[in-house]
């Protein structure tokens, strides 16, 4: 068999002491934009002088001061339509977009192809490719997605935003699936703007938050004045609720999915043949199985008690192991991976269990078809 998964390079992760810490300075900026009756008073509606409702307003100054932003915005649509929001306000119809040279991911497509922009590609692993394409004046403004695109990127994020700032260009960010997750974000690392979905740090559906340079974030408020457009400020307290106790637990799945990992290049469980961290949009594990059936794995996991597809990678409705295909963009890159792999997520649960449910799952799957399972190590 020539399949093989190629090599990774996980993002860093916060340590369980450290997210702790990320927790009390969350509450410390809390303590700074709310009193104490107002966690409990959301109001809604388009307020004069402000646009939007006080707490969703209080909500963004909160977000903003642990960002250390100029200024921040919720915004309907989640991650999608906190990047279409910020593009929006940012890049002029029409202007080049200096983007990475990977498949980029299907909602992400689908904003840009509608902004009219025109995205030139470049790849960020290679630093003299991009220093030359900087260098070249061309570009005003560039988008990163912070999580790997392809499987095998292995550019620093903040490197990259290093040179775009270099090179005098403007920088939006993808921050889905890191904030909380990485030490630093792409505003803590110096870029223009951070967008990411407030749904998959365990807020509503459907919220999202831009935060960064006061100019764009004005851009951003100014394109989205309807009433029906806004955050309500019982949506903005929930998301703000669910942040005080992200970081802890991201520490934890971050922590637990080290442990599988560990104990399935161990060879614990029979019929697995290769195993890796990646940042295939959530940090997951990517496990490579001996025989071509992982397309039907998720089906007999789900019988043992995981989650047979994504809700909102990593929302509050997501607390059972996630067995599940790699991520559409990642296909793309790598299609010969679709029968061999599947990528798992411990989401609320402890190894034990994961690895509980693998090796039932894979039991089953293979004495259906009559496969043979060999224990490595």
């Amino acid at each position: 068999m020539d399949v093989q998964l190629p090599q990774t390079f996980p993002l860093p992760t916060v340590l369980l002491d450290e997210a702790i810490q990320q927790q009390f300075r969350l509450l410390e900026c809390t303590a700074r934009h709310f009193e104490g009756q107002q966690l409990f008073e959301p109001d809604a509606g388009v307020v004069p002088d402000l646009g939007r409702p006080r707490t969703t307003a209080r909500v963004e100054a909160v977000l903003a001061d642990f960002f250390g932003t100029e200024d921040a915005a919720l915004v309907q649509g989640a991650g999608t339509g906190a990047i279409r929001a910020a593009l929006s306000a940012a890049v002029p119809a029409g202007e080049e977009l200096l983007i990475h040279r990977a498949p980029v991911y299907r909602t992400t497509e689908v904003t840009l192809r509608g902004l009219g922009v025109r995205t030139v590609d470049v790849d960020f692993n290679d630093g003299d490719e991009l220093d030359r394409a900087l260098s070249s004046g061309r570009f005003h403004h560039a988008y990163l997605q912070h999580t790997r695109q392809r499987l095998g990127d292995s550019y620093s994020p903040g490197e990259v935003l290093a040179a775009f700032r270099a090179g005098g260009v403007r920088s939006v960010v993808d921050d889905n699936y890191s904030v909380f997750r990485v030490p630093s974000c792409g505003v803590q690392l110096g870029a223009d703007v951070s967008c990411f979905s407030l749904f998959k740090l365990h807020g509503p559906e459907g919220v999202g938050a831009v935060v960064g340079a006061r100019d764009v974030i004005t851009g951003v408020r100014a394109d989205n004045y309807s009433g029906g457009g806004q955050v309500q400020g019982h949506q903005a307290l929930d998301a703000l609720r669910a942040l005080t106790h992200v970081p802890v637990m991201w520490a934890v799945q971050s922590r637990t999915g080290a442990e599988v990992a560990q104990r399935l290049q161990a060879g614990e469980v029979p019929g697995v043949a290769e195993v890796r961290i990646a940042n295939a949009q959530d940090r997951c594990l990517l496990v490579r199985l001996e025989h071509p059936v992982a397309r039907e794995l998720p089906a007999f996991a789900a019988r043992h008690g995981a989650a047979a597809y994504p809700v909102g990678s990593n929302s509050r409705y997501e607390i059972a192991p996630l067995f599940y295909r790699m991520s559409s963009s990642s296909l793309d890159d790598a299609p010969e991976l679709a029968d061999w792999t599947v990528r798992i997520n411990p989401m609320r649960a402890g190894a034990d269990l994961v690895i509980h449910i693998l090796r039932r799952s894979l039991e089953d799957l293979f004495a259906a078809h009559d496969l043979p399972a060999v224990r490595k190590g």
